[in-house]
């Protein structure tokens, strides 16, 4: 009986030992990449980069890991900023006031009396000294969003048709009318093209509240006479993080006024930008994707590229939005009235939402993030069961773990037939754990068999 107990602790010891060994390694993956950490734990944060992102085997991130020193893997999850959430937009009319100012003045912003009424909104708009008849000009309008309590994302122009072409102007938002900050630049345009008409009439806000807009045009003579001012605003409280862009990625052309880009890894892309180097490019765009790179295309946006010379400056117009989608092929179909652009395929960078990692350390660090490999399960965990009752406020007070080093990525092999090595002495472990098992139960029965009968 002790030399079968032996024989029992024997083979669970080796049994054990093979489990160990069967686990998940860093060196299982193609890219590691050491973390510092900062702060206060055990969880950590980490903004996942781009480049990284770019090393997965998996579209979905599931071949990410977080290893301590001892080569243990952590707990952690994935938190998609920016992921698609319920929005709650509304648009609506608002008044506006036109800006008059003396023609020989120094250019600024022209000097006005405003009358407002009890709750804020404007009456009446005028300049603060009297200008004869045919000495003013249109330096901009005054916009009265004060009725709009939710942050503020689009503003809709649009003006009388005799002015065609492109008009730019500054953005200037105040709760008061006094103080005045700057929110950017924005530019609409109206175009004849080939028998049809070119518009764009919308321009981002940044998605922070304001009680009145103030727009001044670059030039003031080329300042429109506005028919109608529509204003988008959102009521989720918080603004969506701002984009990662990726390096610019080269296309190929193999016919004429198309152009297809192969991304580095299957991302979920919220933005395209098209590299338009040539000037005076005109060019009406349908872009479509796939994931698949035997798969049908799929329309994902039409729109209008440009980069054209107006007044000594480059108007340019090179993005396109999207919704998100998981993509890994890109198409750009150009009507060529336009004069296209060109027979090489310009340059193509995507933007993506960024990915946090949330980790639980445990165990002595330095601590190792690794990724690449195409035959691991996912492990990530949902955020709350990680953190029971974790919410933005609690994450952005997480101790912070950044990449130590650069990440020097090593790209995705291409497809093949045989399985990796690391597949192979993974099921060549499991084969000898089930041959263990074997001999282990055929010793018992051996041993059941050479027992003498009772008398």
């Amino acid at each position: 009986m002790g030399h079968m107990i032996k024989t029992w602790c024997g083979v669970l010891g080796l049994l054990t030992a093979m489990a160990a060994v069967a686990q998940e390694q860093p060196g299982d993956f193609a890219n590691q990449v050491p973390l510092s950490v900062s702060g206060q734990g055990p969880w950590y944060r980490l903004d996942l980069p781009l480049a990284l992102q770019l090393g997965a085997r998996q579209a979905d991130l599931g071949d990410v890991r977080v290893f301590n020193a001892a080569g243990e893997p952590q707990a952690y999850a994935l938190v998609h900023q920016g992921a698609r959430h319920q929005q709650s937009e509304h648009q609506a009319s608002v008044k506006w006031f036109p800006l008059y100012d003396d023609a020989e003045s120094a250019p600024g912003t022209p000097k006005v009396r405003v009358q407002t009424g009890p709750s804020g909104s404007l009456i009446e708009v005028q300049p603060e000294e009297e200008l004869e008849a045919g000495e003013e000009v249109l330096r901009g309008w005054l916009l009265d969003t004060s009725a709009i309590k939710e942050p503020l994302t689009q503003l809709s122009l649009d003006w009388s048709s005799e002015r065609e072409g492109f008009q730019r102007f500054g953005i200037e938002a105040s709760d008061d009318l006094q103080h005045w900050r700057p929110w950017g630049e924005g530019q609409v345009a109206r175009l004849s093209f080939a028998d049809e008409r070119i518009e764009q009439h919308e321009v981002s806000l940044p998605g922070l509240p304001a009680r009145y807009l103030r727009l001044l045009w670059q030039v003031p003579q080329s300042a429109p006479v506005l028919s109608q001012v529509l204003v988008q605003s959102s009521a989720t409280e918080h603004v969506p993080s701002p984009l990662v862009w990726s390096e610019p990625i080269k296309g190929s052309s193999l016919k004429a006024n198309e152009y297809t880009w192969m991304l580095p890894a299957a991302l979920a892309v919220e933005r395209v930008q098209i590299g338009l180097d040539q000037p005076n490019s005109l060019a009406p765009v349908d872009l479509l994707g796939r994931y698949d790179p035997n798969g049908s295309w799929e329309p994902l946006e039409s729109g209008l590229l440009y980069r054209l010379t107006q007044n000594g400056q480059d108007a340019v117009q090179s993005e396109l939005p999207l919704r998100g989608e998981t993509l890994r092929q890109l198409k750009l179909q150009v009507d060529d009235r336009g004069g296209g652009l060109g027979a090489e395929a310009p340059l193509l960078r995507v933007a993506v939402r960024p990915v946090q990692l949330v980790f639980l350390a445990r165990g002595a660090g330095p601590y190792r993030l690794a990724i690449g490999n195409a035959a691991v399960q996912g492990a990530q965990l949902p955020i709350g069961t990680l953190m029971p009752g974790a919410d933005e406020q609690r994450l952005a007070s997480l101790g912070i773990a950044e990449p130590a080093i650069t990440p020097v990525i090593v790209a995705p092999p291409p497809a093949a037939t045989v399985a990796p090595a690391s597949d192979w002495k993974r099921i060549s472990l499991w084969l000898v754990l089930v041959i263990g098992v074997l001999a282990l139960a055929a010793m018992a029965w051996s041993l059941t068999r050479s027992r003498p009968n009772p008398p």
